[in-house]
């Protein structure tokens, strides 16, 4: 197994572990939150990007110890909002993201979830980077890194 592949494993089961320690309703509300600010960063949320992020987290071993119709009631919520008034709705989503500011270790796990939702379709494009660059920010992260 090449180190790239053993470093990638370790990675996962990193996530995974991470994941299951913070598993809680604040955790899922910032998770989903910043996908739903990710989502949106184009300015419109279609069905299959709905899709895309019940799929991910349904096929994801970090964070299907979640229920997905919790997730998809979270998810909604927020697109909901972020719909109704892309400004407010997208603070309120940050505002639940920004209550793991004093912990990066977390922060870290929610820009690798919505990273990796922004990616889900190939192409991580400059309004989705800048959606987590924001996200980095409220956790006062480093984008650069996560080479953002």
């Amino acid at each position: 197994m090449s180190s790239f592949t053993s470093w990638l494993q370790n990675t996962k089961q990193g996530l995974n572990d991470q994941v299951k320690k913070f598993k809680n309703k604040d955790f899922l509300d910032a998770v989903v939150a910043g996908c739903a600010i990710v989502a949106g960063a184009d300015g419109s949320i279609d069905a299959s990007e709905k899709q895309k992020m019940a799929g991910y987290i349904s096929r994801s071993e970090e964070l299907k110890v979640f229920d997905m119709s919790d997730v998809i009631n979270r998810f909604n919520h927020y697109v909901g909002n972020i719909e109704f008034d892309g400004m407010i709705g997208k603070q309120e989503a940050l505002k639940a993201i920004a209550k793991y500011r004093s912990k990066p270790e977390v922060g870290r796990v929610i820009v690798g979830v919505c990273s990796a939702i922004g990616a889900a379709d190939g192409d991580f494009d400059a309004m989705e980077q800048a959606a987590v660059r924001d996200i980095c920010n409220t956790l006062g992260l480093n984008p650069s890194e996560f080479s953002l």
